[in-house]
């Protein structure tokens, strides 16, 4: 026997299905009146657990907000497995949320490479990005290190230490609004063999001077802040990212914020 009431269900549904579109029609005119551009898709890969996931957390609850202001929306990934090349190409932005330039699938750093070099995506890379050597069972991913400026980490300040920023370079749209200094409270500043910037352009410094309490551990020229302008991708690496508190200094929210509309492409 025919369903009788199928035809009464469908028109049941299509008022529903008119309503869920204009909602999201509504949803994107509004990111748009907002930012003047359409809405984007950011995807960030975010280290799982360990001693960095207050900070993890709170970049969450900060870019949620950071989403609804200027247009995006964000995905979260805990591991390499689900990137390819139709993953990617879903996504203006990649974020690399303290997870190491180590444990990626073959496929994953390919296809990350290739994103890069071609500038398809836009990149941010905070804190452990950095952690480029030898860890885990894992050789040091040669290309990366090139990308983050020939650069190998050598060791970090585990007692944790204050520390005076310097903006080098506030003609560039990250450094945007920045005071000309800003204080980093409670970091354990990495060093690395040697600093980057032959091959990067560096946004800021840390002034190893200014370490309270002082501190053997430092590298001379030490870049906090930069991009690889040698690569097609707008990208920008920042060292701090440890602590969720972070997110409660004026200047490194002004800095993240600026990073993701530039590396979006969006200013």
């Amino acid at each position: 026997m025919p369903d009788r009431d199928r035809p009464a269900r469908r028109i049941q549904l299509v008022p529903r299905l008119w309503a869920v579109l204009t909602m999201l029609f509504v949803c994107a005119c509004s990111a748009i009146a907002q930012t003047g551009k359409p809405p984007f898709r950011v995807v960030a890969l975010a280290e799982r657990g360990g001693i960095h996931k207050p900070f993890v957390d709170a970049a969450k609850v900060w870019l949620a907000q950071e989403g609804k202001r200027d247009g995006f929306t964000v995905d979260y990934i805990e591991n390499t497995n689900p990137i390819d090349e139709a993953f990617l190409a879903r996504y203006a932005l990649f974020l690399q949320l303290n997870y190491p330039p180590y444990a990626w699938t073959p496929t994953a750093a390919r296809v990350f490479r290739a994103s890069i070099e071609k500038g398809s995506i836009g990149w941010i890379g905070f804190h452990h990005a950095t952690l480029l050597g030898e860890f885990d069972g894992y050789p040091m991913w040669k290309w990366f290190s090139d990308f983050m400026g020939g650069i190998r980490y050598k060791d970090y300040i585990a007692s944790f230490v204050t520390g005076t920023v310097h903006v080098e370079d506030p003609s560039h749209p990250v450094m945007k609004g920045l005071p000309a200094t800003f204080v980093i409270r409670n970091e354990e500043w990495y060093t690395y063999n040697r600093s980057p910037r032959p091959n990067v352009r560096v946004l800021a410094t840390v002034d190893e001077n200014s370490y309270t309490p002082d501190t053997d551990k430092k590298m001379g020229d030490h870049p906090v802040v930069w991009t690889n302008e040698h690569v097609k991708a707008r990208n920008v690496y920042v060292f701090m990212g440890h602590h969720a508190e972070l997110f409660q200094n004026p200047a490194f929210v002004a800095l993240f914020h600026n990073a993701i509309l530039w590396a979006s492409g969006r200013n």
